[in-house]
C-alpha cells in the first residue's frame, strides 16, 4: 500500500481537478449542447428504435442522404462488450465530461511512470498533457471519438516503453489494450497520426540498443510489440474492415469522375487535395504555441468581447466590432488556436539543449514534423508528397490537426527537461547548458516580449482578405481607411495582451527555477509552484473556450428534436417509406443538420463520412434542383400543380414525397406534398448503357427517370443486357414491407422488365425474387435496379454482410489471446511475490 499510495494520491488529485474544472455543472447534471453529437443523435434515431424494437443491430439507415450504412455512425459489435467493461473500470465510472479530463491525465501519468518518473513529476506531466488547450476546444465542438481516442495514446506509448525497457510480457498487453480501446473510440485519424510517433520511438530504441550492443533485446521487443499490435488491431476488425470496406464508397475513396481542369487538386484516391488542405495551421499561427491569442482567438468570439480589443475601439464602429471575429488567421474557421502552456513550451526548448539522448531527438524530430505537416497549403512540397505518396495519409482532412502529435511531445521533452534539472540542481549552472538556457530564454520569453511591445513585428496583416472585401462593399470609402487602422490596432492589442501573459509566466517560472538552483527553494516546492504555475496558465485558457455558461439542462439536448407541426402533418403519412427535403435555412442547412433525420428519412443529413456517389449527386444534381424547386414553389405559393416537375426530376426518383418549406415572417415550417415523387420502384421502358461515371451523371440532365434507366455498362450482366423494359398500366410495384435493412415488395409484369428502386445503391445488398438469389445493378448512378421476369412475385431486398460473422471470429480469439496473456502475467507476478515471501 506504501508503494502505490503516491499513485493513488495522483489519482484521486486528477479525479478532484476533473470535477472542479466543471463544476458545479457536472453536479447539477447540466449537459453540453454539440452539434455533432446531436446530429449523431438524429441520424442514428432510426437505428436505435431498430434495436429497441427488435434487440438486433441495423447496419444501414434511411434516415439520411437518402441511405447509407451505420458503419461510422455508432459502431456496436458484440466482440467489443468485455472490452467496454474494461473500459468503464479503467473510467471508475465517472460521469460524462469529468471523465474525459480524467482518462486524458491518467493516461499520460502512466506513460511517465513507465519511463521510471516520480508519481509527483508524473502528476505534473499529466495536468500539463491533459490541459492543452485543443483538447478543451475538442469537448464543445462535441469531438468526442477523437478526444478520447487522444487520451488512449499515451498509455498506448507506454506499452512500448515498458517492452523497450525489457518489460516484454507487461508491455505487450499494455500495448495491445490500448491499441484496442483507442481503436474501439473511432478516431482513426488520430491513430494515424500517432504511428509517426510510434515509428520516432522505434528508431530511438534502435539507435540506443546499437550503441549498447543489445539488438538481439530490440528484436525481442520489437516483434512482442508487433504481436501486440496485431492483438490490438484484431480486436476490433470487425470495426476496421467494415470502415475500410466502406472508406472506398465513401469521400475518402477513389472518384470515378473524370473532372478536366481539376488534376492540380485531385489525389489518386481519397479526398481532394483541397479538401485536405483547407484547414491549413498557419506559419506564423504557429506561435499560438506560445502566445494563445497571436492569431486572434477563436472565430465564435467577436472583437466586442475582447476587453483588450475595446479598449483602442473607436466607438463609432462598435456596430461593427460585435459582428468581427476575433481571429485573423489563414484557417476559414477556428474555436481557438492550440496552445500547450508558456513555461511548458520554455520547458520544451530548454530540454532540448540539456536532455541527452537518442529519446530527446525523436521528440524534437515529431514536433518539427507535427508542425510542417500542420502547415498544409502554406508547406505544399512537403504536403504534396505526403499526399501522393504515403499511404493513407489522403484519406483525412483537417491538415492542421496533426499539431497533436507537438501537443504530445513538447510537455513530453519539457517533463524530461524539469526532471533533469531537479535531479541535478547544478544543471543550469553547468558551462555547457548556459548558452541553451540564454537561448531558450530568449526563443521564449524574448519572443513574448517583442510581440507584447511590437505585435506587428512577425506579421503583415491584421485583417483577412474576406474581411476587407466585406467592408469595403458595407461602408462609405471614407470611413474605410479609419475602420481599418483602428481594427488593426484592436487586433494587435489582443496580441499584446496575451504575449504580456506569456512573457509574465515564463518570467514566473525561471524565478522558481533560479531559486532552486540557489538552493533557497526544495525540490518539493519548485516543482508544486511549476504545477500550480501551469495549471492556472492553461486552465485560464481553456476557460475561453468551454466555460460554464455553455452548458445547459439536459432538456435543451431534446428540444432539438421537438416535433414540428409540420413534422406532425407529415407523419400522418402512414405510407412505409418515403423521403423528405427540408428547405429550412436553404442551401446552407439541408446539409448540415440531422432534425429532419430524427423524424423522417431525410434526403439530406449531416455526417462526415457520406457516400461519394451520394455527394456528387448533390453537386451535379440535388443542389441545382433544390434551386430550381425553391424559386418555383415560392413563385407558385406553394400549389404544386401549377410547377413543372421536370425541374426536379433527380429528386423525384428519390421518392422526395415531401417539401419542408419557410413560411410567414417567422420562417415557420410548412409541409409542401409533391405529387410527383415517383415512389418506392417502378418498370422503365429503356434502359441505355454508358460507358463511364460521366455519361451516367451527365445523361441524368436529358433522361425521364421514370421511363429511362441509365446504367453503367459494367453491370449489363446483371440485368442481362437488356435494353427494351416493360412497363404499361398492366405492370405494378408496391412495398408491402420495409425495416432499414430489409425490404419486400410484390409486383407483376406482363412481360420481362426492369425494375428501378428508389434506394440507395451499395454493395453488399442482396436480393432474391421468389426466394431465388438475384443480382442487383446499379442505376441512375445512386439508385438500385433489377430483372424482373414476367409474373407475379415477391420480391425481397436485406443488407446483413456476412463479412460480420468472419470477422467477429477473429476479434473473439484475439481477445482470448490478450486473456491469456494476462492470465499469464498474473501468474508469473504471484509467483515472484510467493518466492519473496
Amino acid at each position: 500500500m506504501k508503494k502505490f499510495l503516491p499513485d493513488l494520491i495522483a489519482i484521486l488529485a486528477f479525479i478532484i481537478l476533473s470535477f472542479a474544472y466543471f463544476f458545479p455543472a457536472d453536479i447539477e447534471g447540466r449537459i453540453l449542447f454539440q452539434h455533432d453529437t446531436a446530429a449523431g443523435v438524429g441520424a442514428g434515431q432510426e437505428s436505435k428504435e431498430y434495436l429497441e424494437r427488435t434487440g438486433e443491430r441495423t447496419r444501414w439507415t434511411n434516415s439520411i442522404f437518402g441511405g447509407m450504412p451505420t458503419y461510422q455512425m455508432s459502431p456496436s459489435y458484440d466482440s467489443t462488450t468485455s472490452l467496454k467493461g474494461v473500459e468503464k473500470v479503467y473510467r471508475l465510472f465517472l460521469p460524462d465530461y469529468v471523465v474525459l479530463t480524467f482518462i486524458m491525465m491518467l493516461g499520460f501519468y502512466i506513460l511517465l511512470r513507465a519511463f521510471g518518473i516520480s508519481a509527483w513529476l508524473a502528476g505534473l506531466g499529466g495536468v500539463i498533457w491533459a490541459f492543452s488547450s485543443y483538447f478543451f476546444i475538442l469537448i464543445p465542438a462535441g469531438h468526442i471519438w477523437k478526444f478520447v481516442t487522444l487520451a488512449y495514446i499515451p498509455p498506448t506509448i507506454a506499452g512500448v516503453v515498458l517492452a523497450y525497457r525489457k518489460k516484454y510480457l507487461l508491455g505487450g498487453i499494455i500495448t495491445a489494450l490500448f491499441i484496442a480501446l483507442q481503436i474501439q473510440s473511432n478516431h482513426i485519424q488520430m491513430s494515424y497520426y500517432f504511428m509517426f510517433v510510434i515509428l520516432f520511438f522505434v528508431g530511438a530504441y534502435f539507435e540506443d540498443a546499437y550503441k549498447k550492443k543489445e539488438l538481439p533485446h530490440f528484436f525481442k521487443a520489437s516483434a512482442i510489440l508487433a504481436l501486440a499490435a496485431v492483438v490490438g488491431v484484431c480486436i476490433n476488425i470487425s470495426n476496421l474492415y467494415h470502415t475500410y470496406e466502406y472508406s472506398k464508397e465513401t469521400m475518402r475513396g477513389k472518384s470515378e469522375l473524370k473532372q478536366e481542369g481539376a488534376a492540380a487538386s485531385q489525389t489518386s484516391s481519397g479526398l481532394d487535395r483541397d479538401y485536405i488542405t483547407n484547414w491549413s495551421y498557419g506559419i506564423g499561427e504557429t506561435l499560438t504555441l506560445l502566445v494563445p491569442n497571436v492569431k486572434g482567438g477563436g472565430s465564435g468570439s467577436t472583437m466586442s468581447q475582447s476587453e483588450a480589443a475595446m479598449a483602442k475601439a473607436n466607438p463609432m464602429y462598435n456596430s461593427i466590432y460585435s459582428q468581427l471575429p476575433q481571429y485573423f488567421g489563414e484557417q476559414p474557421w477556428t474555436a481557438g488556436p492550440v496552445y500547450v502552456g508558456a513555461f511548458v513550451m520554455f520547458l520544451f526548448i530548454l530540454g532540448c539543449f540539456i536532455v541527452k539522448g537518442p529519446l530527446k531527438w525523436a521528440l524534437l524530430g515529431a514536433t518539427i514534423f507535427s508542425i510542417l505537416l500542420s502547415w498544409g497549403k502554406n508547406f505544399m512540397g512537403l504536403t504534396d508528397f505526403f499526399i501522393d505518396y504515403v499511404p493513407m495519409y489522403n484519406k483525412f482532412r483537417a491538415v492542421s490537426s496533426i499539431l497533436v502529435i507537438a501537443e504530445f511531445t513538447i510537455p513530453l521533452l519539457a517533463i524530461f527537461a524539469l526532471k533533469e534539472i531537479l535531479s541535478k540542481p547544478d544543471t543550469l549552472k553547468l558551462k555547457e547548458n548556459r548558452g541553451g538556457a540564454i537561448a531558450t530564454l530568449i526563443l521564449t520569453a524574448g519572443v513574448a516580449l517583442i510581440l507584447a511591445v511590437a505585435p506587428g513585428i512577425f506579421f503583415s496583416g491584421f485583417i483577412t482578405t474576406q474581411e476587407m472585401a466585406a467592408l469595403k462593399q458595407g461602408l462609405p470609402a471614407e470611413h474605410l481607411a479609419p475602420l481599418v487602422a483602428n481594427l488593426t490596432e484592436m487586433r494587435k492589442a489582443i496580441i499584446a495582451s496575451d504575449a504580456w501573459r506569456s512573457f509574465f509566466i515564463i518570467v514566473i517560472g525561471c524565478v522558481l527555477l533560479f531559486l532552486y538552483q540557489q538552493r533557497k527553494l526544495k525540490a518539493s516546492f519548485t516543482l508544486a509552484g511549476i504545477a500550480l504555475l501551469c495549471l492556472i496558465d492553461m486552465w485560464s485558457i481553456n476557460k475561453r473556450y468551454l466555460n460554464d455558461e455553455q452548458f445547459v439542462p439536459k432538456s435543451k439536448q431534446t428540444e432539438a428534436f421537438v416535433k414540428t407541426q409540420a413534422d406532425e402533418m407529415i407523419l400522418q403519412d402512414t405510407t412505409l417509406n418515403y423521403r423528405v427535403l427540408n428547405f429550412i435555412g436553404f442551401p446552407g442547412n439541408t446539409f448540415n443538420e440531422n432534425n429532419t433525420a430524427y423524424w423522417h428519412k431525410s434526403v439530406g443529413g449531416y455526417h462526415a463520412a457520406k457516400l461519394r456517389r451520394y455527394q456528387e449527386m448533390i453537386d451535379h444534381h440535388i443542389m441545382p434542383e433544390m434551386q430550381e424547386t425553391y424559386q418555383a414553389v415560392a413563385t407558385a405559393g406553394g400549389q404544386m400543380d401549377s410547377v413543372d416537375a421536370s425541374k426536379f426530376r433527380v429528386l423525384n426518383m428519390l421518392n422526395t414525397k415531401y417539401f419542408i418549406f419557410p413560411a410567414g415572417e417567422q420562417g415557420q415550417a410548412v409541409p409542401v406534398v409533391n405529387p410527383y415523387a415517383y415512389g418506392n420502384a417502378w418498370f422503365v421502358d429503356k434502359v441505355q448503357y454508358v460507358n463511364n461515371a460521366n455519361e451516367e451523371i451527365d445523361a441524368l440532365n436529358d433522361i425521364l427517370p421514370m421511363e429511362t434507366a441509365v446504367v453503367d455498362v459494367k453491370f449489363k450482366e446483371q440485368l442481362k443486357g437488356v435494353t427494351e423494359g416493360y412497363k404499361d398500366s398492366l405492370s405494378t410495384i408496391q412495398l408491402t414491407s420495409y425495416e432499414p435493412n430489409r425490404l419486400a415488395y410484390n409486383a407483376f409484369t406482363p412481360k420481362d422488365g426492369v425494375v428501378v428502386f428508389s434506394e440507395i445503391y451499395y454493395p453488399g445488398w442482396q436480393a432474391t425474387i421468389d426466394g431465388q438469389p438475384v443480382d442487383i445493378a446499379r442505376a441512375d448512378y445512386i439508385l438500385r435496379a433489377i430483372n424482373v421476369p414476367a409474373g407475379e412475385h415477391t420480391i425481397e431486398m436485406w443488407f446483413d454482410p456476412q463479412s460480420i460473422q468472419v470477422t467477429e471470429s477473429i476479434a473473439y480469439a484475439a481477445l482470448a489471446l490478450l486473456l491469456i496473456g494476462v492470465m499469464v502475467l498474473a501468474w508469473t507476478q504471484r509467483n515472484k511475490i510467493a518466492k519473496k515471501s
